[in-house]
């Protein structure tokens, strides 16, 4: 029977390790994926998130043997969707994929019946990416420090789109508002793909929405691009002056990643970042990532992945109980 999860390894992704995943396959496992997978959103259909779920799904599905279906399942702050697979039978066939909301999910909902972070474990870091500091059209500013300068001079007169401080979009728009002192008032949105719609349409002055879809929107023409929030320009975007060219004295990044459930069995684990990895060492999906945003495109094995979410957990935890209580 201990001969079974080298097949499971071997039929489904032509693992190389195969002597690692026996040594660590303590009971019979059935082989993977036998059944569709699911690859659960914490928001809604059309936002950046969303969206680069559904690159990785259909990425996937072409090396695995069972389709790869995108579900979303929104609400409270992110945590319906990883208590949904938290509570989901641990193997491997229900994935959350999130980002960087995930390190403050906690501080946001401190009272919750589960802890995603010590209930789920990250598989793999997928991409790197900035957030994109979008602009209405109508806003009466040409660049982001005439912004700022609009805005200071204004104190409470214009909007910004949220999806709260649970959410990329709020974290964002906290980070550049205790970095800059500016006063602004937050109007929530259930994600990202609405407030960018009120955006377009005026009704909202700012929004900072991740480089996957905030590019497409500025190249739209639907708002302005004043910054993004990485550390550089964007490859995908040299055009666009970073955070600190505009005079925001900080930086953010983006991730996005993938999460089972921790107790799902390690060979399931190290079965579904080998996919991740392959698909991701394709060159066409790499230009794909590229060009929706993406600056760096990983696929960073469990223990690294591991650290990597813990190192933001910290910071972002820490700047939430820091910040002013409304």
């Amino acid at each position: 029977m201990t001969r079974l999860p080298l097949r499971l390894a071997a039929a489904a992704l032509g693992l190389l390790a195969l002597p690692a995943l026996a040594r660590t396959a303590h009971a019979q496992a059935p082989a993977f994926p036998d059944r569709p997978v699911r690859l659960v959103v914490p928001y809604t259909a059309g936002g950046a998130t969303d969206v680069g779920a559904r690159v990785l799904a259909e990425a996937l599905a072409r090396v695995l043997p069972q389709p790869v279906l995108v579900e979303n399942r929104v609400g409270g702050a992110g945590m319906v969707a990883a208590e949904f697979v938290i509570r989901a039978p641990a193997d491997g066939h229900t994935i959350l994929f999130n980002n960087t909301s995930h390190a403050v999910l906690r501080a946001v909902v401190p009272n919750a019946s589960v802890d995603p972070i010590r209930q789920l474990s990250p598989v793999a870091i997928l991409s790197e990416m900035p957030m994109v500091m979008l602009v209405s059209n109508g806003f009466p500013a040409a660049d982001g420090r005439g912004f700022i300068a609009e805005v200071r001079a204004h104190p409470g007169k214009y909007d910004f789109g949220s999806t709260g401080g649970g959410g990329t979009l709020g974290m964002a728009a906290l980070l550049f508002q205790r970095t800059t002192g500016l006063s602004m008032n937050e109007i929530p949105y259930r994600g990202g793909a609405p407030a960018t719609l009120d955006l377009a349409a005026g009704r909202i002055g700012l929004v900072f929405d991740i480089a996957l879809t905030g590019l497409q929107t500025a190249r739209g023409g639907q708002a302005r691009a004043f910054a993004v929030t990485g550390p550089a320009r964007s490859p995908a975007a040299p055009e666009v002056p970073t955070w600190r060219e505009i005079g925001v004295e900080a930086e953010m990044v983006v991730w996005q990643a993938i999460f089972v459930a921790a107790t799902t069995p390690a060979p399931l684990q190290v079965a579904l970042h080998a996919a991740v990895a392959r698909v991701q060492q394709d060159e066409a999906l790499r230009r794909k990532w590229t060009e929706l945003g993406v600056d760096r495109v990983l696929a960073l094995p469990p223990a690294e992945a591991a650290a990597y979410v813990q190192r933001d957990v910290e910071r972002w935890e820490g700047l939430m109980a820091s910040a002013p209580k409304p």
